[in-house]
C-alpha cells in the first residue's frame, strides 16, 4: 500500500462523523491492518465511571473498516461481535485490526482493543461485505472541522 493510498484512505474516513466527533482517529493503515486510538475524556465515561462500551465498539469498528477497505473496494460491516474483558477510565485506548480472511466478498477481521499499558480491554470480530461495483473513491471533499467544545 503506497503512502498516497494510505493518505487517501485516512482522508476518506475523516467523513466518519460519529467517530471523528468522538475523538477517534486512525493512526496507522497497511494492507489488511489498521490501528485507531482515542484519548479518554469525561464524555467517554458511563455512569459508573468506566469507558462506555459504545466507545470501544466504535473504536474497533473504525479499525475494522480501515483494515478491510485497505484493498481499494468499499467494504461494509455485515456482522460484528465484541467481548469486553477489562474496564478502563483514562489514558489512550487503541484498537489494532488484523484481517484474518481476505476473500473476494466476505473478509473477516479480529480487532484487539488495548489501553496504553498494553492491557487487553476487548476483542472484536467482524465480517464484512465487499461491494465490487463501488470502488474506493478518495475524491470526496474535505469535511469542515468541528469547533472545539
Amino acid at each position: 500500500m503506497s503512502d498516497t493510498d494510505t493518505r487517501a484512505l485516512k482522508e476518506f474516513f475523516l467523513h466518519d462523523e460519529f467517530a471523528r466527533q468522538n475523538g477517534i482517529e486512525i493512526v496507522e493503515i497497511a494492507e489488511g491492518y489498521a490501528r485507531t486510538q482515542v484519548r479518554i475524556e469525561p464524555r467517554h465515561l458511563n455512569a459508573g465511571g468506566s469507558v462506555q462500551g459504545g466507545v470501544l465498539f466504535t473504536l474497533a469498528d473504525l479499525a475494522f473498516a480501515a483494515a478491510t477497505n485497505s484493498h481499494g473496494t468499499l467494504t461494509v460491516t455485515s456482522t460484528a461481535n465484541i467481548t469486553f474483558v477489562r474496564g478502563a477510565n483514562s489514558g489512550i485506548i487503541s484498537a489494532q485490526a488484523q484481517e484474518l480472511v481476505n476473500s473476494r466478498h466476505l473478509p473477516f477481521c479480529e480487532v484487539r482493543v488495548i489501553d496504553d499499558a498494553g492491557n487487553l480491554l476487548a476483542i472484536f470480530t467482524a465480517s464484512g461485505y465487499r461491494k465490487e461495483d463501488i470502488p474506493f473513491l478518495p475524491t470526496l471533499p474535505t469535511p469542515v472541522p468541528t469547533p472545539p467544545k
